[in-house]
């Protein structure tokens, strides 16, 4: 009794940790790597989180190649740090993975742009970003941090 009852236990787990690992790769919630478009050096790490109202956000959670400040920043976040700075919200789901029609702001430009979508790549190891300003797009890429 005691045997099966510990098998069970066993499997339960074991299922458990499969699905959220499955999970894991199709939702781009979680932290991810920012690189600089032109050196492919890291930035910041950003979490993408689920927000009160059900739409995807992601905030600046550590700092890896930023000045401490962000001087260049207009508004609320002028010359505060760039940890706790939002940089996507109210990204919904667009089906087949993507989310996307929500808005955006990068601090180290200070530029708002419109975040037409997020799609994960690479089996949920990178992240595709593609943010417009009117009708000129760019797209980032973002990895993964486990």
């Amino acid at each position: 009794m005691r045997k099966t009852i510990l098998m069970t236990m066993a499997t339960v787990l074991a299922s458990l940790s499969l699905s959220a690992t499955a999970q894991h790769a199709a939702s781009p919630v979680g932290k991810w790597k920012t690189l600089d478009d032109e050196t492919g050096k890291p930035m910041t790490i950003t979490e993408i989180y689920e927000a009160k109202n059900g739409t995807l956000a992601a905030k600046i959670v550590e700092n890896l190649g930023l000045p401490a400040t962000c001087d260049k920043c207009s508004g609320q976040y002028k010359g505060k740090p760039f940890v706790g700075i939002v940089t996507l919200w109210n990204l919904k789901p667009l089906g087949d993975g993507i989310w996307g029609d929500g808005k955006g702001y990068k601090p180290s430009e200070d530029r708002s742009f419109n975040a037409k979508s997020i799609k994960l790549l690479d089996g949920g190891n990178k992240l595709e970003v593609k943010g417009c300003v009117a009708f000129f797009c760019k797209t980032a890429t973002w990895v993964r941090v486990n």
